[in-house]
């Protein structure tokens, strides 16, 4: 059997081949069984049929499997052909090699160490296990498009003590990221890991290697024998405690290193406090803020041995947020607000400072088998003092009654007044079922990544929520909103999904009709697909009575309601109050901005989506409107710039692509037009790409009759760039022409 693009392995079809090299080739494939995207790794036929060589790929796939962690690779399955060629199923996820990352320039000093305690991490648990990769180095590291780090390729990896594959003198790995034992033939352990990590972070900071030589043996000779590159010879700027830190890495003596990667990420974390506290050695004057008592409660802590609960800890922070915004008298930040501090090593006062809120309740979870253990902390933002703490150890299906025990202790602490008697009204949990629940949490926590990859693992826990407990009508409304999100992505075709939502948002509301969520995704899936404007809004309206802090009822109201129908004024109005609950979400910021750039007042969408940047320079949504906003002011160049940015994380994007291509037509650079064109065009012979997003680079290329032909075809899969067709200044040249009327009047109809 042919192993090419379109071909058939088991239950797996061949779409596109990734890469190649001597050891391995690997495509992107479809698992037919349980419709995901995964990775396929063959080994080739005239490799294979070295023992050695296939028994060290089945080693591969052994020995990473038994890796269960965030920044180590999934590996699902390992198989071989009827012709007997060996290959490996692993997760496929979107993003680019750590190679591919540090080819385009030095990273920051903060992404560089963000990712290198990714990779330790990774590290440290293969050598909890006694396992040592040997071939570190930024091919074999994958960079996601929300920034998480995959360790690949455990090929020649070895278990210490155990049988090795590799006879005594023999050299293995990469040349440029050997340690000195490893390139000398010598035995390794897990300090040469340590080097290579080393190596890493000197290229990622500089984008070189900290040692040069013609050819491989030169290149090893220097490992050996001859210290490192001097760091300020292609980068001033470093800290001396972070040459140090190389430094260490880079012994030439194994003793002489960090004994551990743990050692090494303790000094990250000294080396980030203490850079904290020398840029923040004046004291922090708080802003004024309300006299109403106000909190955050930030992102517990994971604390379990296996590293495992995230999902959980995120789970239980948003559900006691969502507990505490229902008390009168109680100000509390948001959950994007608060998340935004999440990982990073600030101080209290900071952070109230960032939330103008007087308390900030923070906590960690411990889970071992069906007990779980959550120590929470309430602090004083004004001076940090303790204002209380508590510790609860129960059974896991005690977590609901966990959750509102620590609701109450922090109520009075506070000590609101309520009326009643000071007692709030009762949570609702909506589901008395803990194994529901906790598989809720997962689909909410993978829903809030907002990746393609992560929404459909939100939709699978969702269902499995649902299999649970099938009067869950949260886990409906979460599946509505998972479905909502994969439509507006572009990534699957609106006629496949948004139908979806509609069942799951409905089935909620049979549940329970006074669910605020449900009667936001239902309003929104009416919009978009449905066209059905008057019943549309009047779910969100619901939603947002029942619930009126809901930001995302306000967010999606405004922009994928009022600014489709042109009331900019209403539409200005709702995403302001979303803002208000949430000043800090970069989304929320950049609708703000996208109204202003579809009321056709670029230049104040240019000036919020600059002041959105300012929040996070690298938030591709803002880069990808700030270049829609330029296209408008004949600025192409500057277009084109910020179109490439919002490219570099969402390079997948076929609305991003045709957007940049029609740009390059307007900015008269046909054949890059062209080329776009033709590239989606053969996407869309493979996965779904919107007919709108053809037509607008037809309709930058000045062919109309083209564009007004995928117009049609958009009208029939119902796109959902549809319901701004009217508005939409890229298909401003299409106005004039009647079949363009006749087109608009479908959508009109409706409305």
């Amino acid at each position: 059997m042919s192993i090419e693009a379109g071909a058939t392995i088991s239950h797996y079809r061949l779409l596109e081949k990734l890469g190649s090299g001597g050891m391995a080739i690997v495509f992107k494939a479809m698992d037919t069984k349980l419709e995901r995207f995964v990775a396929l790794k063959f080994l080739p036929m005239q490799v294979g049929v070295q023992p050695e060589d296939k028994q060290r790929f089945i080693q591969e796939a052994k020995t990473a499997s038994a890796l269960d962690h965030p920044n180590i690779c999934t590996i699902y399955e390992i198989d071989e052909t009827p012709e007997g060629q060996v290959f490996i199923s692993m997760a496929y996820y979107q993003g680019e090699t750590l190679k591919d990352k540090i080819e385009r320039g030095p990273l920051s000093l903060k992404e560089a160490i963000h990712l290198s305690r990714q990779i330790g991490e990774g590290l440290a648990k293969a050598h909890e296990k006694g396992i040592v990769h040997r071939d570190i180095k930024p091919a074999n590291l994958m960079v996601t498009t929300d920034q998480v780090v995959k360790i690949l390729d455990f090929g020649v990896a070895k278990f210490q003590r155990k049988t090795r594959f590799t006879s005594p003198g023999s050299i293995i790995g990469t040349p440029a990221y050997m340690s000195p034992e490893q390139a000398s033939g010598k035995t390794v352990d897990h300090r040469s890991d340590i080097w290579a990590m080393g190596v890493i972070l000197f290229e990622m900071l500089t984008a070189h290697l900290p040692f040069e030589g013609e050819t491989d043996l030169a290149l090893m000779y220097s490992i050996v024998n001859e210290e490192p590159l001097p760091l300020s010879r292609f980068r001033g700027n470093i800290s001396a405690d972070i040459q140090s830190i190389i430094h260490k890495t880079l012994a030439k003596d194994p003793a002489e290193r960090y004994q551990s990667v743990k050692e090494l990420l303790a000094d990250f974390d000294l080396f980030e406090r203490s850079s904290l506290s020398t840029a923040e050695t004046r004291v922090l004057a708080p802003t004024p803020v309300s006299t109403m008592p106000s909190i955050a409660i930030l992102p517990f802590i994971d604390l379990s041995a296996e590293k495992d609960q995230e999902y959980f800890c995120d789970g239980l922070t948003e559900e006691i947020i969502n507990d505490l915004s229902r008390i009168k008298g109680l100000r509390v930040a948001s959950r994007n607000s608060a998340f935004q501090f999440k990982g990073k090593n600030l101080n209290i006062s900071q952070i109230g400072e960032g939330l103008k809120v007087q308390k900030v309740l923070e906590g960690s979870i411990r889970k071992g088998g069906n007990r779980i253990r959550i120590a929470v902390r309430l602090i004083n933002v004004a001076d940090g003092f303790l204002v209380w703490a508590d510790d609860y150890e129960r059974e896991l299906s005690d977590i609901f009654q966990i959750q509102d025990d620590i609701s109450r202790a922090v109520v009075k602490s506070l000590e609101i007044q309520l009326i009643g008697g000071g007692e709030k009204e009762p949570v609702k949990h909506y589901t008395d079922n803990v194994e529901a629940y906790s598989t809720y949490l997962r689909g909410r926590f993978y829903w809030n990544k907002r990746t393609a990859e992560s929404l459909e693992k939100s939709i699978e826990y969702f269902q499995s929520a649902i299999r649970t407990d099938p009067q869950y009508a949260l886990a409906y409304a979460g599946l509505a909103d998972a479905y909502i999100v994969l439509g507006l992505y572009g990534r699957y075709s609106p006629t496949e999904v948004i139908p979806k939502a509609l069942q799951a948002a409905e089935h909620a509301l049979q549940i329970d009709e006074m669910l605020p969520e449900a009667h936001v995704s239902l309003g929104c899936a009416r919009a978009i697909y449905e066209w059905k404007w008057q019943e549309a809004e009047a779910q969100f309206k619901k939603g947002i009575e029942l619930k009126p802090e809901y930001a995302l009822a306000h967010q999606w109201y405004s922009i994928n309601l009022l600014t489709p129908l042109g009331r900019f004024e209403e539409a200005d109005q709702e995403i302001k109050k979303a803002l208000e609950l949430e000043p800090s979400s970069l989304a929320i910021n950049a609708t703000v901005g996208l109204n202003y750039y579809f009321a056709r007042h670029y230049d104040e969408a240019i000036d919020h989506f600059h002041h959105t940047l300012d929040m996070d320079p690298d938030f591709p949504i803002t880069n990808f409107f700030l270049g829609r906003a330029y296209v408008q002011k004949g600025k192409f160049k500057e277009a084109i710039e910020y179109f490439q940015k919002a490219l570099k994380f969402y390079g997948d994007s076929t609305n991003m692509l045709a957007t940049f291509g029609h740009a390059a037509a307007l900015a008269n650079k046909k054949d890059l037009a062209h080329k776009v064109l033709e590239q989606l065009l053969d996407v869309s012979r493979k996965m779904y790409v919107s007919a709108y997003d053809i037509a607008s680079i037809y309709c930058g290329l000045g062919n109309t009759d083209q564009a007004l032909s995928w117009l049609e075809k958009a009208v029939e899969e119902h796109a959902y760039l549809l319901i701004y067709l009217h508005i939409d200044p890229i298909m401003d040249p299409l106005r004039k022409d009647e079949r363009f009327e006749v087109l608009l009047n479908k959508i009109r109809s409706k409305m």
